[in-house]
């Protein structure tokens, strides 16, 4: 079973070797993991202080929701258009944010695994692809309202982490923040002003 830790290690090295790491670099890095690592390391850096940079928000989504439709057509071999892959931050910034990750992961490896297998069942992993997409769909207009996309990546992590640790209880809490999250977002959201300042 992939190790957080690791993981995060990964992403430090990554940084470490590199003056700006690009996103194809750390998906380099990460390339032997299972997807869940892919799905939930760019929705746990949006939760860091990498995801105040402006635009990067609504890139990490794009980025997942490429990921996360290939899941859900079934793909065995997930890819990323150059221009994605060629995207790149400070490495202060991603060592930054692999500490902040730090404590998270080493939760995760102590506390989670294999539990509520029904949970992981055929067509599981495609109908949280599915739902992945939806919150995405959510993040750029979220932009423009401070921290408030943090409400479809923290369920995002979620679900990403229950597909690397295969631990259904986190499926199961990723369902359910996933219904929490589409209610804030649909009756507390202003999305009437949220419009009027995009048209504008």
């Amino acid at each position: 079973m992939p190790q957080a830790t690791e993981m995060v290690d990964d992403l430090e090295a990554v940084a470490h070797d590199h003056t700006r790491p690009s996103v194809g670099d750390v998906t380099e890095a990460l390339g032997k993991r299972s997807v869940g690592a892919l799905i939930a390391l760019p929705a746990m850096l949006e939760i860091t202080p990498i995801g105040g940079i402006p635009g990067l928000p609504t890139t990490l989504a794009l980025i997942i929701a490429i990921l996360a439709a290939q899941i859900a057509v079934g793909r065995d071999h997930l890819w990323l258009p150059g221009f994605l892959d060629r995207r790149n931050v400070s490495c202060e910034r991603v060592i930054a944010s692999a500490e902040k990750l730090r404590p998270v992961a080493r939760w995760a490896d102590k506390y989670l695994g294999a539990h509520i297998h029904a949970m992981m069942h055929p067509p599981a992993h495609r109908l949280v692809a599915i739902a992945i997409i939806t919150l995405c769909f959510t993040v750029p207009p979220l932009e423009l309202v401070p921290f408030a996309s943090t409400i479809p990546m923290a369920t995002i992590a979620i679900f990403g982490l229950g597909l690397l640790f295969q631990d259904g209880r986190l499926l199961l809490l990723g369902w359910v923040a996933y219904i929490a999250a589409v209610s804030v977002l649909i009756f507390i959201v202003p999305w009437g002003n949220l419009a009027t300042r995009l048209a504008g």
